[in-house]
């Protein structure tokens, strides 16, 4: 079998020497190979040429058609097929090259992939057999010199340079490699990781895999191509001759799993891979992602691709691309025949022939498998590739499953169940992980519409599969954008970056911030809030970048404040006692060195602000608070007067602080003494200042008002006072113990209700007006019933008054004068940890 194979071999080189003159153009990247074989195959009146890949095949395709008009040239994939009646000039993949198909020019592209286990003994079959009438070109890295020589010696070989110096510029960590560069990772996982990464880092990045379609590949190119992203990730399908304007080439890894093992990439690959900077004249750089461990470049490496000196090429991988298809055994036999020692290999097992023999060991296939025809369509349908990455067993299945539909009925794929596969796939929803997996397997099924006799109607499928193929790359797409683009960032960076002095912001009618057309947020008053599309590990960074940019609209909004009329301003009594401007919050109150000196804490959206224009703000909030408790609680700031006059005497004071401290209402007892020892000038002035000195209380009736007792409330919770509930506006009388019925908020508990502190006065008065000296009287019950005194509350106070009740006359209550009772002594409340004298209450003083 060894030798039938060699004579074989023999045989197809002899019989191409003297075909047609080959020539092998060999060289770095950048050095115009294959821009040099369209225009040597444009030149002839037919050609062929074959690429490692679908991606590369269409982009030279796109190139030809513009030359040649889309009626004459035509792309032949596993996947797509584009041949036009007319159709001179093919692109291929190399696996679709249609060898009895005569053309003047013929080219072979990274011809060196002949030692690549996978696939290259497709390659070595090519560069074999496949020959052009006229002219035969092998394009290549020079590493396959030795083996042109001895399997090609004819072949006129060419060594071109690099255009362009390709030089290493070390390790740089992601977030410091310079724009437009191309980062290579080895899996789906690593590109995704780094793709996110770059995200949050740099606004975005375009992904380039292999197992992209091409509209999906050509729209992330398009998005790197034009600079709305300034950065791609990719595998090493980039390495296979893609054009991209890269200036700097990223490894985010050095190795690789090649489908058998984890391995470090050879100097070959690395040099591949990294000559994809610079483009034509302009130099390029890579580096890695490490600078240290196994994922860093040593010296030696660093040298031999610098100096381009890749090791020569001692082997490559060949496979009969030929086989004698007799029967079953003759054909495994051929695929697995191997030539002699020398510069070729026998190719590892791969897939096609792993299904073709699993398949082999199914009684109802050899069955079917028999005569040349069924052969050839049990091997045609074993070539079908494994997209989804299934694995022999569960691809062997579907295989078997279409060559049984081959074998039996009319020979055809069913319809109903081609059209109930494809139908499964035509959904576009999900993240980028299921409609990748959607487009592998749409993959499967448009290469099997393009193989002929395999349907009944291959041209309508083959089109309804490349229009789902084309909608989930479609979708594909705007996942990837949405997932690793933000355009927001993207532009806002590409602006910083630019070394402009001032981002051009700006702010529409609503407070949107735009920049290049792109929504960062909203500024609400002086609160930048980030757009609520926007991912969280992004916000930090816009907000950041926008309120920098915002202080000369931040400064004019300051100054807009401090000139501010009063109506402007608000008081949000909530729980953080806001002050708004315009309705905007912007500061808000706490608990100052007295109750009616509330300090003003400005929000942290005004941090951004210079310290002047801080310091304006917040002593134009100031002037309004003082404005506000003076126009409502005029008591209250004129007691805070009246408690810090030195000239006032002891008592005066004594009983403005409690006054103050209570908020200008109180109950009289405690302080009996302070204001016994008042002096008349002082009661007046007291009455002055709007203090009522009552029998039971002494109080402002004003501060009982709505206005001032919502800052009476808010002063005493900033405090933190146990305040309850605010009473209800207008109230004169409550329910003892519901919500506001408390002497802080002016009311005085009698039985089981609570009465306003002024109306008790009146009732006072009106009880001293009616009676005579101490003789029994009768007091109006009417003042009592409009102020809704329940009778039993009504003899409470008067008994609280210094009235005593006689019997009854013919069922009235009658009163008499007997004065009120000494003041009880109560223990003193414990002084509030704030206060300045709380520490005397731990000194024991008796003792001298």
């Amino acid at each position: 079998m060894r030798n039938r194979a060699t004579i074989a071999i023999l045989a197809i080189v002899m019989s191409n020497f003297a075909r047609s003159p080959v020539t092998a153009v060999l060289g770095p990247t950048n050095t115009g190979k294959t821009h040099l074989a369209v225009e040597r195959m444009c030149a002839h009146s037919s050609g062929i040429m074959g690429f490692p890949l679908r991606l590369l095949a269409r982009e030279i395709y796109d190139r030809v058609v513009a030359i040649k008009g889309a009626d004459s040239v035509g792309l032949i994939t596993g996947e797509e097929k584009i041949l036009p009646a007319n159709a001179r000039w093919l692109l291929c993949t190399a696996e679709s090259m249609p060898l009895d198909r005569e053309a003047a020019f013929l080219a072979l592209d990274e011809a060196q992939l002949g030692a690549d286990p996978e696939r290259g003994h497709v390659f070595t079959d090519r560069l074999l057999r496949a020959r052009g009438r006229e002219e035969t070109m092998l394009l290549g890295s020079d590493a396959l010199r030795p083996m042109l020589k001895a399997l090609v010696p004819d072949a006129e070989i060419i060594g071109r340079p690099r255009f362009s110096t390709l030089s290493y510029a070390g390790a740089k960590k992601l977030s410091r490699l310079p724009r437009r560069s191309a980062i290579v990772a080895f899996s789906a996982e690593e590109v995704y990781a780094v793709a996110e990464t770059l995200r949050r880092l740099r606004g975005g990045t375009a992904v380039v895999m292999g197992a992209l379609s091409p509209r999906t590949r050509n729209a992330q190119v398009q998005m790197f191509q034009s600079g709305e992203v300034d950065y791609l990730v990719a595998t090493d399908a980039i390495g296979m001759g893609l054009n991209l304007d890269v200036t700097h080439v990223a490894f985010a890894g050095l190795h690789k799993f090649d489908g058998r093992r984890r391995r470090r990439l050879t100097v070959a690959e690395m040099a591949q891979i990294a000559g994809r900077a610079g483009r034509h004249q302009r130099d390029g750089t890579f580096g890695a992602l490490h600078e240290e461990g196994p994922d860093a470049f040593t010296p030696e490496e660093v040298m031999a691709i610098e100096g381009h000196h890749i090791p020569r090429l001692d082997h490559l991988f060949w496979r009969d691309g030929a086989p004698d298809l007799s029967s079953l055994d003759t054909l495994i036999a051929g695929l697995e025949a191997r030539p002699e020692p020398g510069v070729m290999r026998a190719a590892p097992q791969a897939i096609d022939l792993a299904v073709l023999k699993r398949l082999a060991d199914e009684d109802w296939v050899r069955q079917r498998a028999r005569g040349k025809g069924a052969v050839n369509r049990l091997w045609a349908a074993c070539g079908l590739p494994d997209f989804r990455k299934l694995g022999v067993d569960p691809h062997a299945r579907f295989v078997g499953r279409i060559f049984s539909h081959l074998t039996e009925g009319s020979g055809h794929i069913p319809h109903p169940w081609f059209a109930g596969e494809i139908a499964k796939l035509d959904n576009v929803q999900g993240d980028v992980e299921m409609i990748a997996a959607r487009i592998a397997a749409i993959r499967s099924w448009a290469y099997i519409a393009h193989r002929d006799g395999w349907l009944a109607d291959p041209m309508h499928w083959a089109e309804r599969t490349r229009a789902i193929e084309e909608k989930l790359s479609d979708a594909l797409h705007d996942r990837l954008t949405q997932r690793f683009v933000d355009r927001r960032t993207s532009a806002l960076l590409r602006q910083i970056g630019s070394g402009a002095a001032d981002l051009p912001v700006e702010i529409g009618a609503e407070g949107e911030v735009m920049v290049d057309t792109h929504q960062l947020g909203t500024l609400n008053g002086f609160r930048f809030t980030v757009a609520a599309d926007a991912r969280a590990s992004d916000k930090r960074m816009l907000l950041a970048a926008a309120e920098k940019r915002l202080g000369k609209e931040l400064a004019r909004r300051a100054d807009a404040l401090a000139q501010a009329k009063d109506e402007e301003f608000a008081l949000d009594t909530g729980e953080e006692a806001r002050l708004l401007w315009q309705g905007v919050p912007f500061a808000r109150l706490k608990a100052g060195l007295a109750l009616t000196r509330p300090r003003i804490l400005l929000d942290r959206a005004l941090d951004s602000l210079e310290a002047a224009d801080r310091a304006t703000v917040e002593a134009r909030a100031q002037r309004w608070v003082e404005s506000e408790l003076s126009r409502h609680c005029t008591a209250l700031t004129r007691l805070d007067a009246i408690a810090r006059d030195p000239q006032a005497s002891p008592a005066l004071r004594a009983v403005a602080a409690a006054l103050g401290d209570h908020g200008g209402l109180t109950p009289r007892d405690p302080l009996a003494d302070s204001v016994a020892a008042l002096s008349p000038e002082e009661r007046r002035r007291l009455r002055k200042a709007g203090i009522t000195i009552g029998v039971l209380d002494i109080f402002d009736p004003r501060l009982m008002k709505p206005a001032a007792t919502r800052w009476r409330h808010l002063l005493f919770r900033l405090r933190g006072d146990p305040v309850r509930a605010l009473p209800p506006e207008g109230a004169t009388v409550l329910d003892r113990g519901t919500g506001g019925a408390s002497p802080a908020m002016g009311f005085r508990a009698i039985g089981g209700q609570a009465v306003r502190m002024d109306l008790i006065e009146r009732i006072s008065k009106a009880a001293h007006d009616a009676r005579q000296g101490r003789k029994p009287f009768a007091p109006d019950p009417a003042l009592a019933v409009s102020i809704g005194l329940k009778p039993e509350t009504l003899d409470r106070l008067m008994a609280r008054l210094g009235f005593r009740a006689t019997s009854p006359h013919e069922g009235t209550p009658r009163w008499i004068w007997r004065g009120r009772p000494a003041p009880r002594r109560e223990k003193p409340a414990a002084p509030r940890p704030e206060n300045a004298f709380a520490a005397l209450a731990d000194l024991d003083l008796r003792n001298g």
